[in-house]
């Protein structure tokens, strides 16, 4: 088995067969972010500013696209004639069918992104965000965004910084829930912000990369203890995980109640096709 979550291919089901765990960690991190501007509306302004025509978007790509949570704000902010969110994992694309009611421009696909369904200059811009990280080899991911992309084509890369929530690993660690945690391999270890430019220009032209903090504050126990319950990168006593509120008791025997902050560089590398697909 891997030592790596993300990279464990046998562990996806137990992260992303339910929705609601994908659900409770990103609403935890939603209510404890202070500082750093909505991803989604970022992917919209970059891929609006370096576009080379006026006309709308044909197909939109939206890879790794999880709940749909992104797929229906971008659809919302470009408008483009069809947007398609590919995923791996069936239970958070049904989720995501239903959470954006079935709009006629948007669908949604099972697929493994190192074999994207699609045909070769097909899109107009491909989006993938906080999901190269999954991939041992997401330069192959990188390829597979280049071959699907027409001449002049998009594509917006997304991924965090290889220290994200580092203060988190201290609580954990000082907790004694995990004395390792601050030892673990980043579970962005792949796909990084320090390699993820790299990777683009491998078949991409770079147009733009950008670096933003984000910073995040949970307001006590309980606040983090609903972002660890769904966490894979802690070794947890059995019984803890996915329990909020029995690691939350845990956090409290052993450290006072108080807020803890943290931060993650989230990294925006926009990179062009030149060319046909040959």
């Amino acid at each position: 088995m891997t030592a790596n979550p993300f990279l464990d291919p046998a562990r996806h089901r137990d992260l992303y067969g339910q929705p609601h765990r994908l659900a409770n960690r990103s609403g935890a991190l939603l209510r404890a972010r202070t500082s750093g501007a909505p991803v989604p509306q970022t992917i919209a302004r970059l891929a609006t500013a370096h576009r080379e025509s006026e006309m709308p978007f044909d197909l939109v790509a939206d890879i790794g696209c999880g709940r749909g949570t992104s797929s229906r704000i971008l659809a919302e902010q470009l408008k483009p004639a069809r947007l398609l969110g590919l995923d791996a994992a069936p239970a958070l694309l049904a989720d995501a069918r239903r959470r954006t009611g079935h709009a006629p421009e948007v669908a949604f696909l099972t697929c493994d992104f190192h074999r994207l369904p699609l045909r070769d200059n097909s899109c107009d811009l491909t989006i993938a965000a906080f999901c190269l990280y999954h991939s041992p080899h997401p330069e192959r991911v990188v390829t597979e965004i280049r071959r699907t992309l027409i001449p002049g084509g998009l594509a917006v890369l997304v991924t965090k910084s290889l220290d994200s929530y580092r203060e988190i690993d201290a609580l954990v660690a000082a907790a004694g829930l995990d004395p390792g945690a601050e030892q673990r391999e980043s579970l962005y270890t792949s796909a990084h912000s320090g390699n993820l430019a790299d990777l683009a220009r491998t078949c991409l032209d770079l147009v733009d990369v950008r670096h933003e903090r984000h910073t995040f504050r949970f307001n006590g126990h309980h606040h983090a203890a609903a972002y660890l319950a769904t966490n894979p990168k802690y070794n947890l006593a059995p019984g803890l995980y996915a329990d909020p509120h029995a690691i939350a008791a845990a956090l409290r025997k052993s450290l006072p109640d108080q807020p803890v902050t943290t931060s993650s560089v989230v990294t925006y590398v926009t990179g062009r096709a030149q060319g046909g697909h040959a």
